[in-house]
This record gives C-alpha cells, structure tokens and sequence, in this order.
C-alpha cells in the first residue's frame, strides 16, 4: 500500500483502529499489487438504528479504475471486516477482468451503441438550475465494458471515461429497462 489517508468524522481514530484498518488494507495487497492509493473514513452517526451507527468507506485507486466499499453496523471493528471482505471480492473480479482483457485484444465497438436514446426531456421549467457539488476526475482508458464494472464497483448510475477504442471522452449510464447505455460524442 503506498498512500495511505484515514479520517474519523464525529470521532477520533485511536491507534488501535489506525492499526486494525492498516492491517486489513495490508492484506488486500495479494490481490492487487498495483493499489496506488487509499483513502479510508470512519464515521459515527447519530441514528436510532444502532447497525447503522458506525459507517466505514473505503476508496482503493488501482491503475484502470477505482474499488469502493462502504459498510454499516454497531461495532465498528465489524463494519471494517465487512468493508475488507467487500473490497477483497471486488478486487478478485476487477483483476481477473484485467487479467482477461490484456491478454485479448480490446473488442470493437457495436455499431450504432453510441446512438441510443438519452431520454432528454423536451420541456423543461424555467427554473434555473443549481450546481450543488463539482467533481473532478482522471479519465482512464478502458473498454465500455470495464466502465460498466466501475460503475457497478461504485454504486453509481453512470461512469465517465475514456474509450481506449476510440481514444475520446465516453460516458456508461443504467437505463431504465435495466440495460446499459453508451454516449461518445461526435
């Protein structure tokens, strides 16, 4: 593990828990060598649910993409077990698809994926809209069917990224039928 961040919030990070997390992180070396940072926050909430009191995400950049973990429960030390083994299955599928697609080449794009339907709305309110948060990100070069898996390792519904076939910005989206949409732009 090279770079290394772990915050509390609503609590301080004792040396036993920086130690417990560092261990557990440690381990998820053997399935990939190539974890260039992480970023770990521990967090108290106050909730009447006590399995969700403590929250613990996890953030490992590895070359190609990002794996992300966040888990829940009463015991903190519990949430970070659970956030390890998370992280230890998404790091086994994340390698073997890398594994997989170096050893094949990169596959052609469907012709006409690029053309689906967004589903823009034509009427919209002249109610200005508000920016709330801004993101920047690193657009790595990888297959649509990588983005896909990022997207999926995140929890999002969609991925921006770079198309090592057709080496331009390319955006992954879930649609509403439960299929996965590709936007390139011309």
């Amino acid at each position: 593990m090279h770079i290394y961040q772990l915050s509390g919030r609503n609590m301080d990070v004792t040396d036993a828990l920086r130690d417990y997390v560092e261990e557990k992180l440690t381990r998820l070396d053997r399935f990939s060598d190539q974890i260039t940072e992480a970023r770990v926050t521990l967090t108290v909430r106050d909730v009447r649910d006590a399995a969700r009191r403590n929250r613990v995400e996890v953030q490992l950049n590895v070359p190609h993409g990002i794996v992300r973990a966040e888990e829940h429960h009463a015991d903190m030390y519990a949430a970070i077990d659970r956030a390890s083994d998370v992280l230890e299955r998404q790091l086994r599928k994340f390698k073997t698809r890398y594994m997989r697609h170096r050893q094949v080449a990169a596959p052609e794009p469907e012709p006409g994926l690029a053309e689906q339907d967004v589903g823009v709305d034509d009427d919209i309110d002249d109610v200005p809209a508000e920016i709330v948060r801004q993101k920047r990100v690193d657009l790595r070069p990888m297959s649509p069917e990588d983005a896909v898996a990022q997207m999926e390792a995140l929890g999002h519904d969609f991925y921006v990224f770079k198309n090592m076939a057709t080496d331009g910005c390319a955006v992954v989206y879930r649609r509403r039928d439960g299929h996965y949409g590709l936007i390139e732009p011309n």
